[in-house]
């Protein structure tokens, strides 16, 4: 049975993922990112290794901003208390 006119076949999928995140992370670290998505990719959505794509967009943490506040100014932010430090507050 064919697939209807316009319709893709699995083996037509091109799966694509897409990765944000902070710059600052090692080649090494992008080289297991990719590999452990791409397994993840395999093993849950029955997609193709050698048609799956993963982009990687690093941002400097001054152009990224979470809750209100940009990333650089996250850095300098105090330590959240503990719970053992809240107990005996």
């Amino acid at each position: 049975m064919s697939a209807p006119a316009g319709a893709t076949t699995k083996e037509e999928q091109m799966p694509f993922v897409t990765v944000h995140m902070w710059e600052g992370r090692s080649v090494a670290q992008k080289r297991a990112l990719v590999a452990a998505i791409t397994q993840a990719m395999v093993d849950h959505a029955g997609a193709r290794p050698d048609a799956l794509h993963v982009a990687i967009s690093e941002y400097p943490k001054e152009n990224w901003g979470r809750a209100g506040v940009l990333g650089i100014d996250m850095d300098h932010e105090p330590a959240a208390a503990t719970s053992d430090e809240e107990a005996q507050a």
